[in-house]
């Protein structure tokens, strides 16, 4: 069904307008950056989609496809007139599975591809171009909660822990999550942190839910035990040499 063209007219500019905005903050512009700017799309339920709670992100779009596959249209056009140049991201759940995020009803390759293309604004050199595709495209980090209430149930197994990941179906302790192997370095030390995580295969970031502020706060980093404690003797090292020097 065609779009009426007042109407037409009227998502252009809506488009434009958060096409524009996204591209002046970031230097460029994707489907979701446009999604979020027209209000099809709620933060909230963005966050529920990455994190592997939603089947696939049209479900939770507050527009018909028709419309929906109109503003994907208008965006594509947009971006084209200015010049712009497409760069294919990937999105993969915020699970130690990695698993790709489905955007569309149908799973069409086609529009997929299109959902997971970013437009990169023409004044960027090739290498930032590269810098910014690479950064897009890294996997989100695996978050574990510290759970406020002692008594919790693993949906998988049953059991339970001081530690746990969100899925999809519910709550995941470690073990079941394939992360009970890993140690825990609470915050307080940057350099460890940065050195360790950078060092360890796998990672997480351990945090907990503050009521008096009522945001999540982050408490640590789980990490491979041995890239901890190679890390750390490393840094004694340094700090030898220094006085030494």
């Amino acid at each position: 069904m065609l779009m009426n063209p007042k109407n037409r007219n009227k998502l252009a500019e809506r488009v434009a307008e958060a096409a524009e905005r996204a591209l002046a903050d970031q230097k460029y512009v994707s489907p979701i950056d446009v999604l979020l700017g027209i209000g099809w799309l709620n933060p909230s339920t963005l966050k529920d989609w990455r994190l592997g709670r939603v089947d696939c992100l049209e479900s939770v779009v507050q527009a018909n496809l028709s419309r929906l596959s109109e503003a994907m249209r208008l965006l594509r056009s947009w971006a084209a007139e200015g010049g712009l140049r497409p760069s294919e991201t990937q999105y993969v759940t915020r699970t130690p599975g990695r698993r790709r995020l489905k955007f569309s009803r149908s799973g069409n390759a086609h529009i997929e591809q299109a959902y997971r293309t970013h437009w990169m604004s023409p004044e960027l050199s090739e290498r930032k171009r590269e810098r910014l595709a690479q950064k897009a495209s890294t996997p989100p980090e695996l978050v574990v909660i510290v759970p406020l209430k002692a008594e919790w149930a693993c949906h998988r197994c049953s059991g339970s822990g001081g530690l746990l990941m969100m899925e999809q179906q519910g709550p995941s302790c470690l073990r079941c999550a394939g992360l009970d192997d890993l140690e825990l370095l609470p915050a307080g030390d940057a350099l460890l942190t940065r050195r360790a995580k950078a060092r360890s295969k796998r990672h997480a970031v351990v945090v907990r839910f503050s009521r008096a502020r009522k945001r999540y706060e982050r408490q640590g980093v789980l990490v491979e035990p041995q890239a901890l404690i190679d890390t750390q003797r490393e840094i004694d090292q340094e700090k030898g040499s220094a006085k030494d020097g």
